[in-house]
């Protein structure tokens, strides 16, 4: 069978020794032509497949890189990892998954795994990057980069999209359709560099069309469905019924969406709801959801495009990547008159 075949066996078939064998697979030391096709062919002939750990002895290279996620079957951490495993393969590089189901203690764990494994570099997608994460991953010597709503508060490689002017735009957008009392549900409450810009971009819409800020408008919840769900109840609960809803998370825009329904409002005929990310939910719910498209599949792959250049030291142009988003509109939102 073809998993029996040993690298002395295709040594044997090709007359030649193993350490010629070897220095063709791993390209290691100069063999003529004539032999090297000659092993080449008896390596497709017997299915001879290398040992990736005695490969790895000899080049020095794992051609593994670790990828740490939250939450594995999370739609926005999902689509993140089809842009990572698609240009993994793209460089030949294997993926090792950590899950860690945000426990920051599984988080440094699995950062430990991975180095034992002897990953090449590391992506890390987590809902809170801290600097413990940082110094924990910087003293194994091992390249990251990161996608988190807080890696931008630290000096690391990271992939983000522009929230400041997505969330003024989306929030421009909503004010354009008719509506002046806008809910701001943010799916964070941390004071984070990406929480403040997106206060900010919210805020700056307002200011530019004199709307005054109301701050029970703002409410602060996370990014699941039950959290939306909750902060739209909040609202509803003290009396506040808003013309529109931006949320930003849009599994948790969902959650607003059957929350103001279970109180007999209708959206979006009686309160409009957006949201962020443009996850594959946000197009198959009903009202499909008007939202803010993230490059999510793009971010995954950036990052560890990003990862194979700082392995091969390659140079970078710049340490924090943003890239570009645009509106969609969908159903959930009208225009007011």
């Amino acid at each position: 069978m073809k998993n029996t075949i040993t690298i002395k066996d295709v040594a044997k078939k090709a007359g030649v020794s193993i350490s010629t064998v070897s220095r063709v697979i791993n390209d290691s030391k100069p063999v003529t032509d004539e032999v090297k096709q000659k092993v080449l062919d008896v390596i497709k002939e017997t299915g001879y497949i290398p040992n990736p750990l005695a490969r790895s002895l000899v080049t020095k290279r794992s051609q593994l890189i670790g990828v740490i996620v939250p939450e594995v079957s999370d739609s926005f951490v999902n689509e993140i990892l089809n842009g990572i495993e698609e240009v993994a393969k793209m460089y030949d590089y294997e993926i090792l998954l950590a899950n860690t189901y945000s426990d920051k203690e599984q988080e440094l764990k699995s950062i430990n795994l991975l180095r034992a494994k002897q990953v090449e570099g590391i992506v890390m997608v987590c809902w809170k990057v801290e600097e413990d994460h940082i110094n924990y991953i910087q003293n194994c010597g091992i390249p990251a980069t990161y996608i988190s709503k807080t890696a931008r508060d630290y000096d690391i490689y990271t992939v983000s999209t522009s929230n400041k002017e997505a969330t003024y735009d989306m929030t421009k957008y909503l004010i354009d359709k008719g509506h002046e009392d806008i809910a701001f549900i943010m799916t964070s409450k941390d004071d984070t560099v990406l929480e403040r810009e997106r206060l900010s971009g919210y805020e700056q819409a307002l200011n530019e069309r004199n709307i005054k800020l109301d701050e029970s408008l703002i409410k602060y919840g996370g990014t699941t469905y039950e959290a939306g769900y909750e902060s739209m109840k909040e609202l509803l609960d003290e009396g506040i019924v808003p013309q529109a809803a931006f949320v930003t998370g849009d599994e948790a825009a969902i959650g607003a969406i059957n929350a103001a329904c279970d109180r007999g409002y209708k959206v979006p005929e009686d309160i409009s709801v957006a949201g962020f990310n443009d996850v594959k939910i946000a197009k198959m719910y009903r009202p499909k959801l008007t939202t803010v498209y993230q490059p999510l599949y793009d971010m995954g792959a950036v990052a560890i495009r990003m990862v194979i250049k700082l392995i091969n030291k390659e140079p970078l142009e710049s340490k924090k990547i943003e890239l570009p988003y645009k509106i969609i509109e969908r159903e959930s939102v009208i225009t007011r008159k």
